[in-house]
Parts: C-alpha cells; sequence; structure tokens
C-alpha cells in the first residue's frame, strides 16, 4: 500500500495530460529546463569557473567615499 505501481503512475499521467494538454505540459516543461538552465549558468563564477573552483584573488576596491582611517591617524599624529 506505501508505493504506487507503474499502472497508477500512468492513470496519474493520463488524468494529468486530460486537465492540463499536452501543449501546455510542454511549456512547462520548457519553461522549467530553462530556469534550471539558469539557475546552473548563474552558480557559474563571473571567469566561466565552476562552483567548486578556487576563487579568484579579491580585487581591492576604492572609490570616493572611501575613508583611510590609518592616514587620518598618521595626520593626527604629525
Amino acid at each position: 500500500m506505501g508505493s504506487f505501481s507503474i499502472w497508477h503512475w500512468l492513470i496519474v499521467l493520463v488524468i494529468v495530460m486530460l486537465v492540463f494538454g499536452t501543449k501546455k505540459l510542454r511549456n512547462i516543461g520548457q519553461d522549467l529546463g530553462g530556469a534550471v538552465k539558469g539557475f546552473k549558468d548563474g552558480m557559474k563564477d563571473s571567469n566561466g569557473e565552476e562552483p567548486g573552483a578556487k576563487p579568484a584573488p579579491a580585487k581591492e576596491l576604492r572609490d570616493a567615499t572611501t575613508i583611510d582611517v590609518e592616514a587620518k591617524e598618521k595626520q593626527r599624529q604629525e
């Protein structure tokens, strides 16, 4: 009683096809496949490396709003 046989799954498949229709099921499959592919592409690093690969060294980011605290302290001491 715990598992379904192949006949149960075929009956469920026929009912789903009758309710939704083959065209709608095909569109759902294409959308799902596109979402999985987009997720895999999003998981890749921007350099094209796989997710398990060693990350690239971090670049130091500075802009006009970055304040160098050590430089300010040096100026105060002088």
